[in-house]
């Protein structure tokens, strides 16, 4: 039973998908410090422009309800992470189309060097064309056996 757990985590895709998962761990990271560091500054700034110099924070916590004292709905952290998975989504779609297509460059190129193999039937009919070749000369010295 454990050979056959040890053959499962050793197969290429487990493998691939820890590899995937840690890698999007690490990606996310970075992801959301590109949100908080250049994003949501410039969100800010365009929020204070259109609020009369109210920043960012008061402008989403205006989003936050309270129905009873010190329970608190904040919405505006729901609507941060929604914009914040769809950043991460776009950027990844982005690096993954980019992949694609370097992959997609590297198969044509190799698609390009390929010569294509004769088959059978490019075989038979040389055979074809040399049998007929041979029998045309074979007819001429015939020829020109008879006129000597």
């Amino acid at each position: 039973m454990f050979k056959e757990f040890k053959e499962f985590l050793m197969r290429g895709s487990v493998l691939d998908l820890a590899v995937g998962v840690v890698i999007g761990s690490a990606f996310t990271a970075i992801v959301n410090k590109v949100v908080e560091g250049l994003i949501t500054p410039l969100v800010g700034l365009v929020v204070s422009l259109f609020t009369r110099g109210q920043n960012l924070e008061d402008a989403v916590s205006v989003l936050d309800w309270s129905p009873v004292k010190g329970v608190t709905f904040a919405f505006g952290d729901v609507v941060s992470a929604i914009i914040t998975f769809l950043i991460t989504g776009f950027v990844l779609f982005l690096i993954v189309k980019a992949a694609n297509r370097a992959k997609n460059l590297g198969t044509k190129e190799e698609a390009e060097e390929e010569v294509a193999a004769p088959t059978a039937e490019d075989y038979l009919a040389d055979i074809r064309d040399m049998l007929a070749e041979q029998k045309h000369l074979q007819e001429n010295s015939t020829d020109k056996d008879k006129l000597e």
